[in-house]
């Protein structure tokens, strides 16, 4: 099983979000990870979408949690981030395998995706963020001008 970046790219923005108190900009949490502004505002945008963060223009603005982290299923957010959990060709209906009729093969992965998601579903955003928060927030902590 392998997520995309999109996903990847969620989640660390939920888990800095989680460490934060404040709003942060976009940028802030791009040059954090080392990762495309663009892509992060893409991200960002679908997050809040699906009602996972909140975001404000301005001077004051940012992006901030629209939920408590503990409310917040890393599971569920997979499942709304990832647009094709198909890990093979017969979950599909255009399925071309000549031997999906007879195989076993499908119930296997079919049966290992669920395991995979309910192992998820059994962690939220704050487990994320509960261990090693200290030193998290050292290492995303926007650089500070003054």
């Amino acid at each position: 099983m392998r997520i995309t970046r999109y996903t990847d790219y969620a989640l660390r923005v939920l888990i800095q979000l989680a460490l934060q108190p404040r709003r942060l900009t976009i940028a802030d949490m791009a040059r954090a990870y080392g990762i495309s502004r663009h892509h992060l505002t893409k991200v960002v945008h679908q997050l809040q979408r699906l009602g996972y963060v909140e975001t404000q223009r301005g001077q004051t603005g940012g992006v901030r949690l629209a939920r408590p982290a503990a409310d917040i299923r890393v599971g569920k957010v997979v499942r709304d981030m990832e647009p094709d959990l198909a890990l093979v060709e017969c979950f599909h209906g255009e399925d071309r395998c000549a031997i999906t009729p007879y195989c076993e093969l499908r119930v296997v992965f079919e049966q290992g995706l669920r395991r995979f998601l309910e192992t998820l579903d059994g962690y939220t955003l704050e487990d994320m963020v509960r261990g090693e928060r200290r030193q998290l927030i050292r290492i995303l902590e926007p650089p500070s001008f003054g």
